[in-house]
């Protein structure tokens, strides 16, 4: 299948090599010319505008964008719908809120281009190991791409979850999951890091994949993890980002009134984790002093 690709990231450069690997034509174009070059050198069709990519696909057209979320997404969404025509579709693979997909898919619907949500997992292994597809859209607008998906997916990975926005809807809840899987690990780990015992962290990482009910591909990357960086992790600064999906989630669960406690302290935690000396911090040490005489340590 013939299928245009926008955006040659980590994620994209790697989803446009599986495909390519499969067999499929995937006219790519990103805004640095670079990795255009690097991907037409590894099979890929090269196109260096958008109006160059619409050019080289078949009628009906399918165009894939894999930018970050937000206005980098509408900017290439806009630029786009200057050179589609009816009947062609529009693919969002980004983090993209499920919002902006309910308000773009009438939009282009009444233009007569399809649009379809893909939610994707699977960060820098999927080239290896195949990307966990969320997909939402009319299923008219999906059936078409299903070749696509049934290659980047392993078995058993796509589904078809929903109406326009599902997908990205299922893939931020997914995220907020994660959220507190990885939160779960992570003071699990600083406990052992901690105690009274020289402990292998990574060897119990390993040990812990071996039947525990506990195993999971995350606690895998804990392990190589450990096993690149030592028990200390002593070259990694304990900054954590958020890309959205999280936030997403715990507002989700505050408009239909779920408790999501979990997923919001470990949201929290994240926020913490870049704060060079916490303000709130500094008040309650002073407060401890103030009523207790507790120790107060002074820069």
């Amino acid at each position: 299948m013939r299928i245009g690709f926008i955006g040659l990231g980590r994620m994209g450069a790697n989803m446009v090599r599986r495909l390519v690997r499969d067999g499929h034509e995937i006219v790519v174009y990103n805004r640095t010319p670079e990795k255009t070059r690097e991907a037409e050198g590894e099979g890929a069709i090269a196109s260096y505008s958008i109006e160059e990519l619409v050019g080289k696909l078949e009628k009906p057209r399918a165009a894939w964008i894999m930018v970050p979320a937000g206005d980098a997404t509408e900017a290439q969404i806009a630029e786009l719908m200057e050179h589609l025509e009816p009947g062609d579709t529009i693919v969002d693979g980004g983090n993209t809120n499920f919002h902006d997909d309910q308000r773009r898919h009438p939009a282009l619907k009444a233009k007569g281009i399809n649009y379809v949500d893909a939610g994707v997992s699977g960060g820098v292994w999927g080239l290896k190991v195949g990307y966990c597809l969320m997909v939402g859209g009319e299923a008219a607008a999906v059936e078409p791409l299903v070749p696509i998906f049934t290659t980047l997916a392993p078995p058993n990975g796509y589904m078809h979850v929903g109406g326009p926005g599902a997908g990205h809807y299922v893939k931020m809840v997914h995220n907020g999951i994660e959220y507190g899987l990885m939160q779960a690990y992570a003071e699990g780990f600083e406990i052992m890091h901690a105690s009274d015992y020289e402990l292998d962290l990574g060897g119990i990482s390993q040990l812990w994949m071996q039947g525990s009910v506990v195993r999971s591909w995350l606690l895998e990357l804990a392990a190589h993890a450990f096993q690149v960086s030592g028990s200390d992790l002593e070259h990694i600064k304990g900054w954590v980002a958020d890309s959205g999906e999280g936030r997403w989630t715990v507002q989700e669960a505050i408009d239909h009134d779920v408790p999501a406690p979990v997923i919001t302290l470990s949201l929290q935690t994240r926020f913490r984790s870049r704060q060079q000396d916490s303000y709130g911090a500094k008040v309650l040490a002073a407060l401890r002093n103030e009523f207790g005489g507790h120790e107060v340590k002074t820069e």
